[in-house]
């Protein structure tokens, strides 16, 4: 799918696949600590939908879109 907007793209690993057309995609960054320089890792899930089906662990790109329900705001573009 060609990316023409101004949409965010992440790249995640599904958690969950337990839900219809709906699948739970964990992003993680890492940064440096501002304080104690330190590497600290953070993650964060998002809901997103899906036509495709997909296994728990497998790794996905997922754009920015309209909301689509009370919590998911994110579609699979496609399975890396």
């Amino acid at each position: 799918m060609k990316n023409d907007t101004n949409r965010k793209v992440k790249v995640g690993q599904v958690v969950s696949n337990k839900m219809q057309k709906t699948v739970t995609v964990k992003i993680e960054r890492t940064f440096t600590h501002p304080i104690f320089r330190k590497v600290v890792t953070k993650a964060k899930k998002y809901y997103a939908h899906t036509d495709i089906q997909l296994e728990v662990g497998q790794t996905v790109e997922i754009m920015e879109t309209r909301p689509l329900s009370k919590l998911k705001r994110w579609r699979v573009i496609q399975a890396v």
